[in-house]
């Protein structure tokens, strides 16, 4: 036998109303419930989906984690190199130069960040290869001088492969003349796209060896890439090996690098959940103006109630059946909906841009141009539960003013 404040409730809710305009708000509850659960999931998934997706271009251009001497200059750097690829969390490790310098090709002239790398070792520590657009990684051989660049820089250069580029850096060598910065020919071998600009726009990469020359660092490097099997230990194995480096000598991670840029998007998240949040709280207004009304429409039912023996908390209970059922149902429509849309959006916007004929993410002004979604199973029942939460917070002041009516009262005028 399920009780009777279960019973009564559900036909209420499920009876003909005399007053049609109660139906009407409670559909519209409903409806706000739903439009403002699917919003939530739907933003949710698409900044994590963005919060992703960059975090995998970022992580594709840098290491996991990074051990550096003080003035970029690691004299010592093979047995650092060998402690490090003992650790049991680091699958690869290899050495690095990072350098500044400008590019020059005919009349243009851009500003770039010079990598010396080992291309072997590399590919095994970023996924750099996997971005080359034209040309190969592998074609950096040592005293070849071979360069790789963005290709947002060879665009603005008008630099295709096997054309000659002049690097300028800022070491300068004595000549009778005075202090000259030095000049070095280099030839194009690859062109990469990560699809972001900092990284298309600014980087250029070199051999090891050649950097080593064109720095005069002789046999020193600026520092040594790992890449972990779990990213997410990148503080703990940095944090381990820091105990054992030598001194002036550090160790830091991806989420230290890019903390600036995590920290802003997971406020953005934080805000746009209150603010979205805000449509299921209209939703909550609308329930007690339902209850409300609810409640006035059937005093005479109350009292009838209330005089065959049903107690003031088996009152309060059936109309709080009524407003949750309303909670459950939006709820559920819009889990059902947010989620139907957040796995399938990558199919529906670019349908949305054909049928209007527009772009929402423009290639010219922003990294990704396509809506990245990443529905995660948490958010979703964040989503929900709060939502349920604060349907059943709605039908408490109602139902309580439904539990004191007075039966003499209510029938007075009946």
């Amino acid at each position: 036998m399920r009780p009777y404040e279960l019973f009564i409730g559900l036909r209420y809710t499920r009876a003909k109303r005399r007053n049609h305009f109660i139906s009407f708000i409670s559909l519209i509850s409903m409806l706000g419930i739903a439009l403002g659960v699917a919003a939530l999931i739907i933003v949710l998934s698409v900044m994590n989906g963005f919060q992703k997706e960059i975090r995998a271009r970022i992580l594709g251009v840098t290491a996991h984690l990074q051990v550096s001497a003080e003035g970029e200059h690691m004299n010592d750097w093979q047995p650092i190199l060998k402690t490090m690829s003992a650790h049991p969390q680091i699958t690869a490790a290899a050495p690095y130069i990072n350098g500044q310098g400008m590019v020059s090709l005919n009349e243009s002239v851009q500003g770039v960040m010079v990598r010396g790398i080992l291309p072997q070792d590399e590919n095994r520590v970023t996924d750099l290869s996997g971005k080359m657009k034209a040309g190969s990684m592998e074609a950096l051989r040592s005293g070849e001088f071979g360069i790789v660049i963005g290709s947002d820089l060879a665009r603005a250069l008008g630099a295709h492969l096997n054309d000659k580029i002049l690097v300028i850096t800022p070491q300068g060598q004595i000549t009778p003349a005075g202090m000259l910065p030095r000049l070095k020919q280099f030839r194009v071998v690859g062109i990469f796209e990560i699809g972001m600009a900092p990284y298309d726009n600014t980087l250029a990469l070199i051999h090891l060896n050649d950097a080593q020359k064109l720095y005069q660092m002789g046999d020193s490097v600026s520092g040594i890439g790992a890449h972990l099997k779990d990213m997410d230990l990148a503080p703990r194995v940095a944090a381990e090996l820091s105990d054992g480096l030598p001194p002036n000598t550090y160790a830091t991670d991806w989420t230290r690098q890019n903390a600036s840029y995590f920290a802003v998007v997971a406020m953005e998240k934080k805000m746009m959940f209150i603010i979205l949040s805000l449509i299921v709280l209209v939703a909550a207004f609308n329930i007690v103006s339902t209850l409300v009304m609810a409640v006035t429409d059937k005093q005479a039912d109350i009292a009838i109630l209330r005089t065959l023996g049903a107690s003031p908390a088996s009152i309060m209970k059936i109309f709080m059946v009524q407003g949750v059922l309303i909670g459950i149902i939006g709820m559920g429509l819009g889990v059902v909906g947010g989620v139907l849309v957040a796995l399938n959006i990558g199919t529906l916007v670019p349908f949305i841009e054909h049928l209007f004929g527009v772009q929402f993410l423009s290639k010219e002004f922003y990294y990704i141009s396509e809506l990245p979604s990443d529905l995660q199973h948490t958010d979703v029942f964040v989503v929900a539960s709060m939502s349920f939460l604060i349907s059943l917070l709605a039908t408490l002041y109602p139902s309580w003013r439904a539990a004191q009516t007075q039966p003499a009262e209510a029938l007075r005028y009946e």
